[in-house]
């Protein structure tokens, strides 16, 4: 695992000067590969090529080095990832003739592409942000994995083009911080992150998912294409056992792959249905005894270390469990939040990043559950989605308009939660006649009437998922295949994919994810949607294909995830902090926001008067955020 970072430009053609360039770049993300550099330059009168990267050594520890090269010398790659059907490749390639000098899986993907070109990149079941310079071709080629599990951010000014894995290496390179972005900014205040291909600032991108750069040097230019195009989805006739079978094999056989390392691994375990699958087929494939890992809380409605416990006894883990407390996240949240580099308000990540720090003392690579719920259909968000449809079909428009007025007092919430009138609340305003449901559904923070509210009118921007819908193709999403879809490409993307890769990273540490298997994907695509939420039973199909490795009813457990009660530190700890945020000539300065509206909001909150906590999270995070990358004061 590691982090790349690369200039293409067409006025430096001093090595020196690139070099320079791009170790001030690779000390920035230091924390993604601490055992080793590399670098590679290659320079003309026209055009120079410079790329380098930071190496965490999980696999081939003593020869595989970057970059690496083919045995001309005209092609040279620096890459970010694990692979993890190279073994199968690497037999493929011999096959035909091909010799390898290491046992690296960059090496693979370096000769696959040698041979196949960017077609390649579909071949490679694994995470990676990757970067390829063919001399032959006069090109670099820049990819990005299936999922978007590894981030690749970009920009292209009158004379570079410049990219790397974390936003602060590409900010580093230019002469002064863009301005913010207005789709960013709606984005952000809508979903509390802000997905590929946005980034917070105007002009710098994320590449999206399963997409990759062709960078023309004769042209100084570039073309987007997809790696592969979503597969057509056909649902299949096939009995349930007989897919129960089929699910089973997928898991196993991917956890199987997503083991392959030279360094110790473990699993994190929370006690949930996809850590306990995961961790339960890392055991029964483990000739040793697996490291498992959990974090539990003080206060006990936060505290669910009760199921990893069971977990763990059962398939006989060495188990960590690390016991938190409330300072060790308001300690760190300066550490943790602006890391991000742009404003990200998933509080998960708190907790994340503590479950990261723990678990890196003991191992270098961990397995996680995530992806579970996008790929078996395990959000509640997914019965809402089904819910709108029925619901608009019996309640009258005009019904629902009084039903909405009727219920913004009785379902007023005091307090952080986020119980049973939390959730009514949320339903009830995420219903929608025009069939944007879904898209209301995911929007954690403000609802678009809230955010047209929040931000002054030269900030707004008129729909501000439309872009999001044209490119995806999903412009009313009413079944949970779209629902799903939705998913994959924006909010595990944009956020739990981002929560995880930053705040492991940050601990070198390396996550990987069984679940996010392309195989996986497809074979869930192509089941009847009933097996994966049949009525209220989310993600039956998984639960049903392991049920027996766990004691009776175990998996249907609720489980209330990696909540933290942010909401109460607004009104606490951090109470100062945030009300500096809301400041009058501060928000002058900054001109963003509606000053009477954010006001109002946050001090109704601080007050008590009304729980306000995931918007003025969101908030307080973009404000931290700006505070320390804007001198304003």
């Amino acid at each position: 695992m590691c982090g790349i970072n690369g200039i293409i430009s067409t006025v430096i053609n001093d090595e020196s000067h690139l070099r320079k360039n791009l170790t001030k770049m690779n000390k920035l993300i230091f924390h993604r590969g601490p055992d080793e550099d590399g670098f590679y330059i290659s320079t003309s009168d026209s055009v120079s090529v410079a790329m380098a990267m930071r190496r965490l050594s999980i696999i081939d520890l003593s020869t595989g080095q970057q970059p690496m090269y083919t045995e001309n010398n005209l092609i040279s790659i620096v890459f970010n990832g694990e692979i993890y059907n190279y073994k199968i490749l690497k037999q493929q390639l011999e096959a035909s003739g091909v010799n390898f000098k290491t046992t690296s899986d960059t090496e693979v993907v370096l000769k696959l592409y040698e041979q196949k070109g960017p077609s390649a990149f579909k071949e490679l079941d694994g995470m990676f942000a990757l970067s390829i310079h063919d001399k032959s071709k006069n090109k670099v080629f820049i990819a990005r994995d299936f999922f978007g599990e590894k981030p690749l951010y970009y920009t292209k000014t009158k004379t570079d083009f410049i990219f790397g894995s974390e936003l602060k290496s590409v900010i580093n390179c230019l002469a002064c911080k863009p301005d913010i972005s207005l789709e960013a900014l709606n984005l952000y205040f809508r979903l509390t992150y802000i997905p590929a291909p946005y980034s917070i600032y105007e002009g710098i991108h994320k590449l999206s998912s399963n997409h990759y750069i062709d960078f023309d040097l004769n042209l100084d230019s570039f073309k987007i294409h997809e790696i592969q195009k979503q597969e057509p989805i056909y649902k299949r006739e096939i009995s349930f056992d007989n897919a129960k079978k089929e699910v089973y094999d997928e898991v196993i056989k991917s956890v199987e792959s997503r083991s392959i390392a030279d360094v110790s691994l473990g699993a994190f375990l929370s006690g949930g249905v996809d850590s306990s699958i995961v961790s339960h087929c890392l055991a029964e494939i483990s000739s040793e005894k697996i490291e498992t890992f959990s974090i539990g809380f003080e206060r006990q409605e936060y505290d669910e270390t009760d199921k990893s416990k069971i977990v763990a006894k059962l398939i006989n883990s060495n188990h960590h469990e690390f016991i938190v407390k409330e300072d060790d996240f308001k300690n760190r949240l300066d550490e943790i939040l602006l890391n991000f580099d742009e404003p990200f308000a998933d509080s998960s990540a708190l907790p994340t990043y503590l479950v990261s720090k723990h678990a890196s003392d003991y191992v270098k690579v961990a397995l996680t559950g995530d992806g579970g719920d996008e790929m078996f259909g395990g959000y509640n968000k997914y019965y809402m989605g089904k819910l709108n449809n029925k619901y608009t079909s019996i309640m009258p428009q005009m019904v629902h308009k009084q039903v909405l007025n009727l219920s913004s007092g009785l379902l007023h919430t005091k307090n952080d939660n986020r119980g049973m009138r939390f959730r009514l609340n949320r339903l009830l305003k995420a219903f929608n006649y025009e069939g944007n449901q879904y898209w209301n559904i995911i929007s954690l923070a403000f609802t678009e009437q809230e955010k047209n509210l929040l931000l002054k009118e030269n900030n707004l921007i008129v729909d501000t998922f439309a872009q999001l819908k044209s490119e995806y193709n999903q412009e009313n999403p009413n079944t949970l295949t779209d629902f799903r879809l939705v998913d994959k490409n924006i909010s595990l993307e944009g956020d739990m994919l981002v929560k995880v890769d930053r705040t492991s990273m940050l601990n070198s540490l390396e996550c990987r994810a069984p679940f996010l298997n392309k195989d996986i994907w497809n074979l869930t695509n192509s089941l009847p949607e009933e097996y994966l939420l049949k009525g209220w039973n989310k993600k039956y199909i998984l639960k049903e294909a392991f049920a027996d490795k766990f004691p009776q009813k175990f998996l249907e457990k609720s489980k209330q995830g990696f909540g933290v009660p942010v909401g109460d530190w607004l009104k606490g700890s951090l109470k100062p902090e945030l009300e500096f945020y809301i400041d009058q000539k501060f928000l002058e300065t900054q001109s963003i926001f509606n000053k009477d509206y954010i006001s109002e909001l946050v001090k109704n909150h601080i007050s008590g008067k009304e729980d306000n906590s995931l918007r003025v999270w969101c908030f307080y995070a973009f404000q931290k955020w700006y505070l320390n990358t804007y001198s304003v004061i």
